[in-house]
């Protein structure tokens, strides 16, 4: 059994960050995020749409600033928000709005990415979205599925613009 004084030694961390940022990384990963969060908020001017969500912002971090990592590829992104949106859903038209609701459909949310290889983090505020919104089945539609394919058509051309950039580094 782990004493109580181990489990605060584990909690204390072992150094420092080892993250690495290059000013040009910065700059895209800037360029990235304003443009298409930028064209999301005018798509949803333009239309009476709404095709704009806040875990949308976090994606675009994952999307453009650190492109390369397992969960900000595309299956990832457009998956994860597709299956936690569809989770958020199902709880809140079965089960209605409380707190108790919203934490197991988060848990069940995690647990769906995980078994089917989409986890994304941002999506994982996809049902608070859903439960806290009273949001009907199109929600799943626009802003989510489609947003996210928005998200990563323009991951795919910022980040292959630069030359020291691959992206995706998987699509299934």
């Amino acid at each position: 059994m782990m004493k109580p004084w181990d489990l605060f030694r584990k909690m204390k961390g072992a150094g420092r960050s080892p993250l690495k940022v290059a000013p040009r990384n910065a700059f895209i990963g800037f360029a990235g995020g304003f443009v298409t969060i930028a064209v999301l908020s005018l798509l949803t001017d333009l239309t009476s749409v709404i095709w704009i969500m806040a875990p949308f912002g976090a994606s675009c971090v994952l999307a453009f600033g650190i492109w390369d990592a397992p969960l900000s590829q595309p299956r990832n992104i457009i998956g994860g928000h597709f299956l936690s949106t569809f989770v958020g859903l199902v709880f809140y038209h079965s089960f209605g709005q409380n707190m108790w609701v919203s934490g197991a459909a988060v848990g069940t949310a995690i647990a769906v990415m995980m078994l089917t290889k989409t986890t994304h983090p941002p999506a994982g505020a996809d049902p608070i979205v859903v439960i806290m919104a009273g949001s009907g089945w199109s929600f799943l539609l626009t802003p989510v599925l489609l947003g996210s394919v928005i998200v990563v058509v323009f991951a795919l051309i910022v980040n292959n613009m630069d030359r020291n950039r691959n992206y995706p580094t998987f699509w299934y």
